[in-house]
C-alpha cells in the first residue's frame, strides 16, 4: 500500500519597496521561505534575474534537494550494506537552458559527491550503491530531465 506524504511551505515577498510591483525595477525580489518550526530561510531570485546574489534562488535550492535526496539514500544504503562512510561531501552543478523569450528548464544536473569509508572498506560496493541511491531519490524521480553522478570514494587511513 502506497503512503502520500505533504510538505506545507509559505513564501512571503518581502520585497514592496514602495510601490509595489508599478514597474519591473521598482520592487525587490527577495522574499522568506519558511517551514512550520523551522529556521527561515532568505530568498531572492538569481542575480540574472534581479535578484540579491546574497540570498538564496530557487535553482539552487533546487540543484540542492536533488544533492540532499541522493545523499540521504546513499547515507542510508550504505548503513545497511555494511560500508561504513566517514565523510560526504558534493559539489552539485546544476544547467538551466533560458529560452529567448525567458522561460526556461533545467537540463542536467551534475552530482559530484566525494565520499571516505572506512579503513578496509569495499569501493566496487560504496560505488555501486550511489546507483542504487539514486533509484530511491524521490526528487531524482520527479524530474525529466538527466541526473547524473560521478562519485569518488576514498578510504580512511584510520
Amino acid at each position: 500500500m502506497s503512503k502520500n506524504h505533504r510538505y506545507e511551505v509559505e513564501i512571503a515577498w518581502t520585497g514592496d519597496q514602495g510601490s509595489g510591483t508599478s514597474r519591473y525595477d521598482a520592487y525587490s525580489r527577495d522574499h522568506l521561505v519558511r517551514v512550520p518550526n523551522k529556521v527561515a530561510i532568505e530568498a531572492s531570485s538569481d542575480p540574472a534575474f534581479r535578484g540579491d546574489s546574497t540570498r538564496h534562488n530557487p535553482e539552487e535550492l533546487f540543484v540542492a534537494s536533488l544533492s540532499s535526496c541522493h545523499m540521504l539514500w546513499y547515507l542510508h544504503l550504505c548503513a545497511t550494506n555494511g560500508v561504513v562512510v566517514t565523510g560526504y561531501a558534493d559539489a552539485a552543478l546544476g544547467t538551466m537552458e533560458e529560452s529567448v523569450k525567458g522561460d526556461g528548464r533545467f537540463t542536467d544536473v551534475l552530482l559530484r559527491p566525494r565520499v571516505t569509508i572506512g579503513a578496509g572498506g569495499d569501493i566496487e560496493k560504496a560505488k555501486r550503491l550511489h546507483e542504487d541511491a539514486h533509484r530511491f531519490c524521490f526528487i531524482a524521480n520527479s524530474v525529466n530531465f538527466p541526473v547524473r553522478c560521478e562519485p569518488s570514494i576514498d578510504v580512511s587511513t584510520l
